[in-house]
C-alpha cells in the first residue's frame, strides 16, 4: 500500500524486520522444545536463543542487505535467512531448523502477522463503534426523512440510521474475531506434513508460546481456506465502510445538505471554485473499499493448491496480506474520525422532509382512513389521488399541501376529524420504537 494510505502501526507488522524477528522466534522456540526432549543439547539451544536475540535486537539495513545478498545466490528466502543466522550464531546453528521445512516457518509466521494485524483492526473497529454509538444517541430523536430508491419515504430518526450502521460494524467485529481465531494456527510438521523428522510435541510447544492453535492437518502448508475466510471478512468490513460512506456522500449533496464532513480551517475544496466543500473523505473511503475487496478473489483462488503444496499462493499473499490490512486499517481510522466530526443539520432535515407538501405522511393517512371504515383499496385510491395532486403542482400556481387536498376531498371530509389528521401528520409517531430498538442494539 502506498504511504499516503498507510499507518506506521500496521505497516510495521509487514516489515522485513518484523518478519525475520518472527522467523527467528519460531526457530528458537523449536530448538527450545527439542532441547527439552533431549533431541539437541540444552547448551546449544541457549546459545541459539542468546546470540539470535542479540542479532535481532541489533538488526539493521546492513543485515537486511546481507540476507538479500545471500538470497540472490540461493534463490530461497528461508535458506538465506538461516545462512545469515548461522553467521551470527556460530557452530550451534547446525541444530536450527532440524527436521523442519520452509513452510513451517513461512506459514506460522504469516499466522502471527495476520493475528497481529487482526488485533490492530479490532482496535480500529472499537473506535468506529464508539463514534457511531455516541452519534446515534446524540441524534436518537432527531427527525429526518427515510428514503427508499433515493426517494422520500417516511420519517425516521437520524440516530436510528446511525444505529443501523453500528449494528453492522458490531457484526463485522464478531466476524473478525472468528476470522482471527481461524487463522491463528501453527504448523511445524515437516515435509508434506507427516512429522517424519520432527515430533508433534515441538509444534505444540511453538504454538503455545506464540498463542496459536495447532493446525489439524497441514499437508506441509496451512490450508488456504483459513486465509480465504480472513480476506472475505476484510471484504465484508470494507463493504460496511462503503455503505456508510455512500450515505454521507448523499447527505452532503448540495440539494440535500443534511450532514457533511467537517471542513477544516484552511481547507480548500477546489482549485477553480472557492465555494466548494466536497465529501472527499467518504469518496476516498469508497475507493479504498473497492481496493480492499479486490483482494478477496485472489485469496479464494489460493485455496486450490496442488497436492500437498505448491507456491502459486506465495506471490499473491506477499501482496494482498499487507495491502488489504494496511488499507483497511487506514480506512477504519479515517471513518472513525469522519463520524466523530460529522456536522449534522437537523433543521435542514425537517425542511427537506416537509419540502414535498406533506406527502411523506401518506402511509399513516392510508391507515387512518382504513380505521375510519374505508376499504383499504378505496383508501389507497383516495390517498394516492391527493398525494399526486400535491406532487404534480408542487411550487406551481394553485398548489395545495397534501393536508389541504385531503381536507377538501369529499370522501375524506366529515369522516376523519382534524385531531385524527393531526396525529397522522405527526412525525413523532415514527420515533415510538426508537428506544426499544436502541436497547436491542446497545444493551
Amino acid at each position: 500500500m502506498v504511504p499516503r494510505y498507510s499507518r506506521p502501526q500496521m505497516t510495521a507488522i509487514w516489515s522485513p524486520a518484523n518478519r525475520f524477528r518472527i522467523w527467528f522466534e519460531i526457530e528458537a522456540l523449536a530448538c527450545e522444545a527439542m532441547a527439552k526432549r533431549g533431541d539437541i543439547p540444552a547448551e546449544s539451544a541457549q546459545v541459539i536463543r542468546e546470540k539470535g536475540d542479540a542479532a535481532m535486537a541489533a538488526f539493521s539495513d546492513a543485515d537486511l542487505a546481507r540476507i538479500d545478498e545471500i538470497e540472490a545466490e540461493t534463490r530461497h528466502d528461508v535458506i538465506a535467512f538461516l545462512t545469515w543466522l548461522a553467521e551470527k550464531v556460530g557452530p550451534d546453528s547446525r541444530f536450527v531448523h532440524l527436521g523442519m521445512t520452509s513452510s513451517d516457518v513461512l506459514d506460522t509466521c504469516l499466522s502471527v502477522q495476520m493475528t497481529q494485524a487482526a488485533d490492530l483492526l479490532l482496535e480500529d473497529l472499537d473506535r468506529v463503534l464508539a463514534a457511531l454509538k455516541a452519534r446515534a444517541y446524540e441524534h436518537r430523536n432527531t427527525v429526518t426523512i427515510g428514503r427508499s430508491h433515493a426517494i422520500h419515504a417516511e420519517p425516521t430518526s437520524f440516530g436510528l440510521k446511525i444505529a443501523g450502521h453500528y449494528a453492522e460494524f458490531a457484526r463485522n467485529r464478531e466476524r473478525l474475531v472468528q476470522a482471527r481465531k481461524e487463522i491463528a494456527v501453527c504448523a511445524i510438521s515437516g515435509a508434506v506434513g507427516t512429522y517424519a523428522h520432527i515430533d508433534p510435541e515441538i509444534e505444540e510447544y511453538v504454538a503455545d508460546k506464540l498463542g496459536l492453535a495447532v493446525e489439524s492437518v497441514s499437508t506441509q502448508v496451512i490450508p488456504r481456506d483459513r486465509h480465504a475466510a480472513f480476506f472475505c471478512t476484510l471484504g465484508v468490513i470494507a463493504s460496511g465502510i462503503e455503505r456508510l460512506a455512500v450515505e454521507v456522500r448523499h447527505l452532503q449533496r448540495s440539494e440535500v445538505r443534511e450532514a457533511e464532513e467537517f471542513f477544516h480551517k484552511g481547507q480548500k475544496g477546489s482549485s477553480a471554485m472557492p465555494h466548494k466543500r466536497n465529501p472527499v473523505l467518504s469518496e476516498n473511503l469508497t475507493g479504498l473499499a473497492r481496493l480492499i475487496r479486490s483482494h478477496v478473489i485472489p485469496a479464494l483462488e489460493n485455496v486450490a493448491l496442488w497436492h500437498e503444496r505448491d507456491i502459486s499462493h506465495s506471490a499473491v499473499e506477499r501482496n494482498i496480506c499487507p495491502d488489504a490490512t494496511i488499507g483497511l486499517d487506514f480506512a477504519l481510522m479515517r471513518l472513525a474520525g469522519m463520524m466523530e466530526k460529522l456536522v449534522v443539520y437537523p433543521e435542514q432535515m425537517i425542511a427537506n422532509m416537509e419540502s414535498l407538501g406533506g406527502v411523506v405522511h401518506s402511509g399513516e393517512v392510508l391507515l387512518t382512513l382504513a380505521r375510519a371504515g374505508i376499504s383499504r383499496e378505496d383508501a389507497y385510491r383516495i390517498v394516492q389521488r391527493n398525494a399526486m395532486e400535491t406532487w404534480t403542482k408542487l411550487n406551481k400556481p394553485g398548489f395545495k399541501t397534501f393536508r389541504e387536498n385531503l381536507e377538501a376531498d369529499p370522501e375524506v371530509a366529515g369522516r376523519v376529524s382534524k385531531g385524527i389528521l393531526d396525529q397522522a401528520f405527526d412525525p413523532a409517531q415514527h420515533l415510538r420504537a426508537v428506544d426499544r430498538i436502541f436497547a436491542r442494539i446497545f444493551d
